[in-house]
């Protein structure tokens, strides 16, 4: 596997915890962001896109009862 060869090459010279920390971090950061970005107003040319279904919808009571 590519990840785990790379994790033992920069463990040579990082401590393996710390790799994995930042790894770790970075795809949580990217799926907050991706579903952050889901649920917000949709940018120029995206409004009519369907959402994908594994995004949730975040939509506050207020919003569900207009």
């Amino acid at each position: 596997m590519l990840l785990s060869s790379h994790l033992i090459a920069v463990a040579g010279q990082f401590p393996t915890y710390f790799v994995i920390v930042y790894v770790v971090g970075f795809i949580a950061a990217v799926t907050i962001g991706s579903i952050a970005w889901y649920n917000s107003k949709r940018p120029a040319g995206w409004e009519n896109v369907k959402r994908p279904d594994i995004i949730p919808d975040m939509e506050s009571e207020e919003e569900s009862k207009s």
